[in-house]
């Protein structure tokens, strides 16, 4: 496992205010945890992503978590700078003396004066160049080959990186030295703010909670570069790789690439574990196996209400399956297993909601009034060349980008024409019938979030913003064994003391329905060492484990026996009707959920216990049925002590339930359309007195 608990990539720049749509070439973050990445996050200025990560790490202390932030400019300059300029070798010093001079507002900053002044000292032609403003520096030059510089031209690390940039420079393609400039003092004032908290790579020992280290995601660049042929954001996909790779790293690999001497100047974590990186940042996430005793319960445990046991359920369970991506064709009812991030805006451009004429709302008076048309028309697909004249209108069609200078549409059934010109009344409201650039999505928001189950529409949508593929979690596999020597396989010659196996056929029908992959492992017989043979197979070809029969403590349950041989057992004395005790435990590494033997039993143990733990396991996270309350139709009186489920459907406005409650009337589970739910307290029910009831479509049937 990483050393980390949560990992945050930063991609640099230099320049100012990018405006609030999400750019290349501007400042972005990502966050990971365990191997997940969050969706790249994009910030307009250095101001806002300051603010950003202050907030950040003061919630990952609070949380109690060590933080990992790689960031995207170097560290420090080649030797002898720092004492030239701070007077000290101490990289902080020189730190300390860029943060008190660096001037910064998101509209203007001050680099290429203080540049221009250091360069004074050593002459006026040095070390730095690339003056990037219009008017002239006194010290700086344009162009590298009118410049001397006093130091090396690159660090020790920068001689050993292929394709990394000087950090001199401060414009142009590569311009690390302003980001270097612009950075430093961000940093600065970090490491005072959370004095104490924060250790700098490679200057300090990673001793604190938050860790500051250099990273260059040109390390990755190949792996980037099939992200950016895809489409999406360069440095997006570079904050999202580079993080997704850093939290996958085990903490020995982590170490060994931070086992360098960066003296002064300050290195690049992982140079030269370029292939380690990418295959971590390209590789399919796959989680650990659960604990053996993720499902012990406390001491002294005895019969255990149904929130209990669901709470205790949801707070050992995680995400068991691995990610991919898969084509939007292929997406349809997986699950998201990151935040999706728009690659555009829907619709991309202005357009209009009506057929009509486009017009500038400055043209139009009130009352009658008639303006010429243009030559040519927007037809979506076909836009408008130019620029609309100041009193003029232009024909538009439905969809049609509005043409520049259009931003008002008239209806055409509100207008006369002659093909020469058109009438109409005024007023008109600005901007009307007209639809804005991304009022239904922008670009770089989140479209689809992590553990959304893709719907139809969740393609369109997908498909409307500019996507191709989407990030989804690998169907989870339930392996369903049936146990005990009394069943036989229906369609078979059964003796007279046998019954057929009625629970193999319904539960993997269930898993089926509710999206996730059934894995049949066939009817185990009343055999301790064959039925460890079938665990083994289960747990080889599944992610859990459904077993039915076998689960309680009897000579012929051995299934609780081989759990509690494995020393990977808890028999939960569930408060629950019906239901028998329900059996949890770990064999191979994969969830073991041991159901009573009947099969309305079974059922209501699924849907009630292990299709939440399913979703959970799935990475849809923990999802409860939506329930209905309505008027009874039938009467009861029940005792305290035991949530009980009734086989029940809707009829009339009323919900009626099935005649028996006898467990073994396996014909009320098809009779019945859902479940009453009763509540541990005792209850006096009588027509119409508000009950609730989740149908069978709550649970994904």
């Amino acid at each position: 496992m990483s050393a980390f608990d949560t990992v945050v990539m930063l991609d640099w720049s230099a320049g100012n205010d990018r405006g609030a749509v999400p750019k290349r070439d501007a400042i972005w973050t990502c966050v990971a945890r365990a191997g997940i990445a969050d969706a790249p996050k994009y910030h307009r200025n250095r101001d806002v992503v300051a603010a950003y990560l202050a907030a950040l790490i003061r919630d990952e202390l609070a949380a109690g978590r060590r933080v990992f932030i790689g960031v995207d400019f170097p560290f420090g300059y080649p030797k002898g700078f720092a004492r030239a300029v701070a007077g000290s070798d101490d990289p902080f010093a020189l730190w300390d003396w860029l943060e008190a001079r660096i001037e910064d507002s998101p509209k203007a900053n001050n680099r290429f004066d203080l540049a221009g002044e250091i360069n004074q000292r050593f002459g006026g032609r040095g070390p730095f160049w690339g003056n990037g403003l219009k008017r002239n520096i006194q010290g700086l030059p344009r162009r590298k080959d009118l410049y001397v510089n006093p130091f090396s031209d690159r660090r020790v690390v920068e001689e050993q990186a292929k394709g990394a940039f000087t950090c001199w420079q401060l414009s142009g393609a590569g311009s690390v030295g302003g980001q270097v400039l612009m950075g430093v003092p961000v940093l600065t004032r970090l490491r005072r703010q959370f004095l104490g908290h924060i250790a700098v790579w490679p200057f300090e020992t990673l001793d604190k909670p938050v860790a500051l280290v250099e990273v260059w995601p040109g390390l990755i660049n190949p792996v980037v570069k099939e992200a950016e042929a895809q489409g999406e954001v360069r440095d997006a996909a570079q904050v999202r790789l580079m993080a997704r790779a850093l939290s996958r790293l085990k903490a020995e690999r982590l170490q060994a690439m931070l086992d360098v001497d960066g003296s002064e100047e300050g290195w690049i974590l992982g140079l030269g574990f370029e292939d380690e990186l990418m295959a971590a940042a390209k590789t399919t996430l796959t989680p650990p196996p659960l604990k053996d005793d993720c499902f012990a319960l406390p001491p002294g445990a005895h019969w255990t209400p149904v929130d209990e046991a669901l709470e205790s359920i949801r707070s050992r369970l995680y995400t068991v399956v691995p990610s991919e991506e898969l084509t939007l064709g292929a997406a349809l009812d997986r699950v998201i297993a990151a935040d999706v991030v728009s690659r555009r805006s829907n619709p991309p451009l202005p357009n209009t909601a009506v057929d009509g004429y486009g017009l500038r709302h400055a043209d139009i008076v009130d009352g009658a009034q008639e303006m010429p048309l243009v030559q040519g028309r927007s037809a979506a697909g076909e836009p408008f060349e130019g620029t609309l004249p100041e009193g003029h209108a232009v024909r538009v069609l439905t969809g049609a980008a509005l043409p520049d200078g259009v931003d008002t549409v008239i209806l055409q059934e509100d207008v006369t024409t002659d093909g020469e010109a058109i009438a109409f009344r005024g007023p008109l409201r600005f901007g009307a019938n007209t639809r804005k650039a991304g009022e239904d999505v922008l670009a770089g928001e989140v479209t689809l979030a992590e553990g959304r189950c893709v719907t139809p529409a969740d393609l369109a949508l997908a498909a409307a913003v500019g996507l191709e593929k989407l990030p989804v979690y690998k169907r989870l596999k339930v392996a369903v064994v049936s146990t005990g020597d009394e069943l036989a396989e229906a369609g078979t010659e059964a003796r007279a003391d046998q019954i057929y196996d009625a629970n193999r056929p319904m539960l993997l029908a269930a898993i089926k329905r509710f999206g996730f992959e059934p894995v049949d492992m066939g009817r185990a017989p009343d055999d301790r060492a064959a039925l460890r043979e079938f665990l083994d197979r289960a747990a080889e070809n599944a992610d859990l484990i459904l077993t039915s029969g076998g689960a309680s403590a009897g000579d012929e349950d051995h299934l609780s026996a081989l759990l509690n041989e494995s020393g990977a057992m808890a028999l939960w004395r569930i408060a629950i009707k019906p239901g028998r005790p329900l059996a949890l435990g770990i064999w191979g590494g994969k969830p073991v959920f041991g159901l009573p033997g009947n099969p309305v039993a079974a059922l209501v143990c699924t849907l009630i216990f292990a299709r939440p733990a399913m979703g959970l396991l799935a990475g849809e996270g923990w999802q409860m049925p939506q329930a209905l309350t309505v008027p009874a139709g039938f009467s009861k009186r029940k005792k305290p002590g035991r949530r009980e489920y009734l086989r029940a459907r809707l009829r009339e406005g009323q919900v009626e339930v099935f005649a028996s409650e006898g467990s073994g009337r396996i014909s009320g589970l098809s009779w019945a359309e859902g479940l009453v739910e009763l509540p541990d307290e005792a209850m006096d029910i009588t027509p119409g007195t508000p009950v609730t009831y989740y149908p069978y479509t709550a649970f994904g049937l």
